[in-house]
């Protein structure tokens, strides 16, 4: 895959808001594809553990996007993160690292204002490899997600891939306060 097939993956799930993450951001792909579609004035919060490719795609994204400010961060997007309020986050191919995804999934999309964004890259698979210990098929995810908290939940773009089938890209929302349900009051007896 190249630049163009990582904006086009993601592209029908990007909008709305100039804040992002990419959370375990590896090489930065997705990245350079949000710097792409958010355009100047974006601020991209790219998350990995390694600094080396950390290094390597801030020289990349200041290279081909200079008006998108990146603030890198070398920690493990499974562990709290100090990030502002967010209007989206991409996890493209770092989901299926995390065993527990649902406490996880819970902390992380904390950071997401009502209404943000949440872009799943992944593997459309329920076993995985060495190499992809924990997919997570769209059907897993639809339900996985609902159960944290997400919303209107819809597979945005799928591609092959000759490692365990096809990649899909989902977007899941976070609700507004006038979307959530009203709480039920229990009757007094």
């Amino acid at each position: 895959m190249d630049h163009d097939d990582h904006v086009a993956l993601i592209r029908d799930g990007v909008g709305g808001g100039t804040t992002w993450a990419d959370l375990g951001s590896g090489s930065g792909a997705f990245t350079l594809a949000l710097a792409d579609l958010l355009g100047p004035g974006a601020s991209i919060h790219s998350i990995d553990r390694d600094r080396a490719v950390l290094v390597r795609q801030s020289a990349t994204l200041r290279d081909r996007f200079p008006s998108v400010a990146l603030h890198s961060m070398v920690a493990d997007f499974t562990t709290p993160l100090d990030l502002p309020a967010l209007d989206g986050l991409v996890m493209a191919n770092s989901l299926h690292f995390e065993r527990d995804k649902a406490r996880m999934l819970t902390r992380v999309i904390g950071y997401l204002r009502p209404g943000g964004r949440f872009i799943l890259v992944e593997y459309d698979a329920d076993r995985g490899n060495s190499w992809v210990p924990h997919p997570i098929s769209f059907e897993v995810w639809t339900s996985l997600s609902a159960e944290v908290g997400l919303q209107q939940t819809r597979r945005i773009a799928s591609v092959p891939s000759r490692f365990l089938g096809s990649i899909y890209a989902a977007l899941s929302l976070i609700a507004t306060p006038a979307q959530k349900p009203p709480e039920r009051r229990q009757r007094r007896r």
